[in-house]
């Protein structure tokens, strides 16, 4: 456990001293001051006002944004950490392998999920000093969201990082699976698949499979309970899990996914040549 608390600050520690993490967090800080200066705390879509809809232009924002980041600092990070032999001198010290590992993720964590969420609830203050009414159950559901999508690509990232051979390989990699996830969204790809008169059964499984999808319709689902936005795969949604079951879905399928990746990437990790 101390080794494991150890790795954890000083994977925090070091993040934080990153060019990429300033960039991280004036990015989504930025984000939340364009959305005010533009007025959108204060305009209305389908009867969601004021920091409603501040939050879901924010949620919609971070879904294309986040994923991206976590995977190539990630990546980038670890796998650049085996090379330059920084994984080889510190676990020539007293610290296990799962310690580096696990502290190492849950502080890559820390650090991914913070500046989102800390972001978010600027915005909620801000809006309640200037009168504001704070939709807590909204605000609730989507830190939630924010966290579930926080852990799942970190697990890609840790498993994409221990497979990898090189940093070019493993930033190539993620770079692959966040357009691959990107184009298997129902806009593009599904609508192919589709034209093609693949199996409904197939199309709504795949996109049921993307974690970004599901990350989308949890997000939606909160102002359009009917998901009138995600077109066919909704009928599916709402007749196999309901409205309750598919955000219980949205959230538990990002946590189990993210967390069978990071294992698979320990796994990985304890076949490598280390001491």
């Amino acid at each position: 456990m101390k080794g494991f608390l150890h790795t954890a600050r000083l994977d925090i520690s070091e993040s934080l001293r990153a060019r990429w993490f300033l960039l991280y967090a004036l990015i989504f800080g930025a984000i939340v001051v364009i959305l005010f200066v533009f007025g959108l705390s204060e305009s209305r879509v389908r009867g969601f006002t004021g920091l409603s809809r501040l939050l879901v232009t924010y949620i919609q924002l971070t879904m294309a944004i986040m994923p991206l980041f976590v995977l190539i600092t990630t990546v980038r990070s670890l796998a650049g950490d085996r090379e330059a032999g920084v994984n080889e001198y510190m676990l020539s010290l007293p610290v296990s392998l799962g310690a580096w590992y696990w502290g190492r993720f849950v502080g890559r964590f820390v650090v991914i999920f913070l500046p989102v969420f800390v972001a978010m609830l600027g915005a909620v203050l801000w809006g309640a000093l200037k009168g504001a009414a704070v939709p807590m159950g909204q605000v609730a559901w989507y830190s939630l969201l924010l966290l579930v999508l926080s852990f799942c690509f970190l697990g890609f990232g840790f498993l994409i990082s221990a497979m990898a051979r090189t940093t070019e390989m493993a930033q190539s990699a993620a770079l692959l699976l966040w357009l691959t996830l990107l184009l298997f969204l129902d806009l593009i790809l599904l609508g192919l698949l589709i034209r093609a008169q693949a199996a409904p059964e197939l199309v709504m499984t795949i996109a049921l499979l993307n974690p970004l999808e599901v990350f989308r319709g949890g997000a939606m689902i909160l102002f359009d309970p009917q998901l009138l936005m995600l077109g066919p795969t909704a009928y599916l949604i709402l007749d196999v899990f309901g409205r309750t079951g598919f955000m219980l879905y949205s959230v538990l399928y990002p946590i189990g996914l993210g967390a069978m990746l990071a294992l698979g990437g320990f796994l990985v990790f304890k076949r490598g040549d280390y001491p």
